[in-house]
């Protein structure tokens, strides 16, 4: 069974900044489509922020979160990263990471296209 473990998750003022990182020991990330989630406060779904489908070199981003927010992964150590700037407190919530390895994200902001997910970090931005 595949298992993501997030990390990085931590309370910051308006305008700073986080990085949140995803790893995996159970398979390259290459050949699967890696995706950013998150809950917010009150929010029974989960929102696709952004991901990534490295074979093809595509990245894709929320409206919310373009220009402020990047994804990336390091093949050398495997790991997903999502880079967090000028956070807003509407950026607060838990964040997850996902997999999914059939539709190369081709349904990228839709939680039910995942099929492996992580335990979330939550991250709180005061103003």
């Amino acid at each position: 069974q595949v298992q993501l473990v997030e990390s990085g998750g931590d309370s910051v003022h308006a305008g700073g900044s986080l990085r949140l990182s995803c790893e995996s020991s159970s398979y390259t990330y290459n050949a699967r489509c890696m995706g950013w989630f998150r809950q917010l406060p009150g929010g029974k779904e989960r929102e696709g922020v952004a991901a990534v489908y490295r074979a093809a070199g595509s990245t894709y981003y929320a409206d919310s979160v373009k220009g402020r927010f990047t994804i990336s992964h390091d093949r050398a150590t495997n790991t997903l990263y999502l880079q967090m700037n000028s956070l807003k407190p509407g950026d607060t919530g838990i964040y997850y990471c996902a997999s999914e390895g059939r539709l190369k994200c081709a349904l990228w902001s839709s939680e039910s296209a995942y099929d492996a997910w992580g335990q979330g970090t939550q991250v709180n931005v005061s103003s």
